[in-house]
């Protein structure tokens, strides 16, 4: 087996490539730029974006480290999921050298605790044809499928069943990570016995787009790490499939998205609101009057009479030196289309203390504030939290606002 270690937005090589490696990497992972060695045949520079994880391409290995420590990243992604993976001893990944290396011990562990309760049950609706008469007779089925014959039996039963969301979901996740090349034996061997335990559970293959939630209550709860950690790996993890006569498999977080889920997250928590007033707008903000210029902001909240009364956008990128021209604009659309007085940019790494842009004739002011990824957790939640009071002074300052509007408009009304 070949290896080759990359780092999140390092430039790397020069690297041996078959033409079917290069081109199935180029598939698996865009984000890899994947640059010809000028009068080298079938040697490439490879330079990653900000996807991190693994990847598997025929016997290559394609490792690509963070620029954050593991610990820090699997925190980040966790956090969005609800779980809280800062007691590093309670997952077993404070020496692993790669995400899989890490996720892999990590989802072992939290699935022995969730089934040294026993393993989770729950009633599922069958429909089956059956000899014997069980549960309830499926009427019309019997009548159109069996045409009056006695048997077999059109019925509908509940199945007590171990064979439900959050038993699939934690199997999916250990083969998809057993698939992988792990180094350390005692990882084969701790996801081979929670496949081992969940024998009798349907082996689903959720697409990264696909994946169920699993409502928590009492009976469940024990369960509720190992489903946010099996969910974290589905969400990133790709089918093992063929590329003309290569397979190919990975494991590959897209860290502006997990920047983004994490302080979308964090600050509802901060705040106390829910995912249906702060989130990110997906098409219900238009730039144009004829609504063809469609924008999608990253942070916006939304009161009950369905007004936005704060936007902002999230960009995992440094900013040391003031944030780009491009970002400005960006945000500057937004609350012009929301008519909001401005909004905030949130970096994953800047100036130590926030920066405010007023806009020329435009009344409108645009502040940049960044959070450091590297320091203590503790310190990080702090900065969220004081995000979380500027959040809430705009959206003071912009309902004040809005309500003076309404005031001057209802006094001339009444002047007239």
């Amino acid at each position: 087996m070949r290896a080759i270690d990359l780092r999140e937005h390092e430039r790397s090589g020069p690297w041996p490539l078959s033409a079917a490696e290069r081109d199935a990497l180029r598939q698996v992972a865009p984000s890899v730029a994947v640059e010809p060695v000028a009068g080298r045949e079938g040697e490439y520079h490879l330079t990653p974006g900000s996807t991190v994880g693994a990847l598997e391409i025929g016997d290559l290995s394609v490792s690509i480290r963070p620029k954050l420590e593991i610990a820090r990243v699997l925190f980040l992604a966790g956090y969005a999921e609800e779980v809280d993976v800062r007691k590093q001893e309670r997952f077993g990944f404070r020496e692993a050298p790669t995400l899989v290396e890490a996720l892999a011990p990590a989802l072992a562990a939290a699935a022995r605790r969730a089934f040294a309760g026993g393993l989770l049950h729950g009633y599922r609706v069958e429909e089956e044809a059956l000899l014997t008469v069980r549960g309830r007779i499926r009427v019309d089925d019997q009548i159109r499928r069996r045409f009056g014959v006695a048997v077999p039996v059109e019925v509908r039963y509940d199945e007590f069943t171990d064979d439900v969301t959050a038993n699939r979901l934690v199997k999916a996740a250990a083969v998809r990570l057993g698939r992988m090349r792990l180094r350390s034996p005692r990882s084969r061997r701790e996801l081979r016995w929670v496949g081992g335990r969940l024998e009798n559970v349907s082996l689903v293959e959720y697409a990264p787009a696909a994946v169920p939630d699993v409502t928590f209550d009492r009976l469940n709860e024990r369960y509720r790490e190992a489903v946010a950690l099996a969910r974290l790996v589905l969400r990133h993890s790709s089918f093992e499939t063929g590329r003309g006569s290569l397979r190919a498999a990975g494991f590959l977080m897209d860290m502006n998205q997990v920047f983004e889920d994490f302080v979308t997250r964090a600050l509802r928590e901060a705040l106390g609101v829910s995912a249906r007033v702060l989130r990110a707008e997906e098409g219900g903000v238009h730039l144009d009057e004829a609504r063809r210029i469609r924008l999608r902001p990253d942070l916006s909240w939304w009161d009950r009479r369905g007004e936005c009364a704060f936007v902002g956008d999230v960009k995992y990128k440094r900013a040391a030196d003031g944030a780009p021209n491009a970002d400005l604009y960006q945000l500057l659309a937004y609350a012009t289309a929301l008519d909001l007085p401005g909004g905030m940019l949130i970096y994953a790494q800047g100036e130590a203390e926030p920066v405010t842009h007023a806009v020329r004739h435009a009344g409108k002011r645009l502040e940049v504030h960044a959070l450091d990824l590297s320091g203590p957790v503790e310190a990080l939640l702090a900065g969220v939290g004081r995000l979380a009071r500027r959040v809430r002074t705009l959206r003071a300052e912009s309902r004040a606002r809005g309500r003076i509007a309404d005031g001057v408009l209802v006094a001339g009304a009444g002047r007239g």
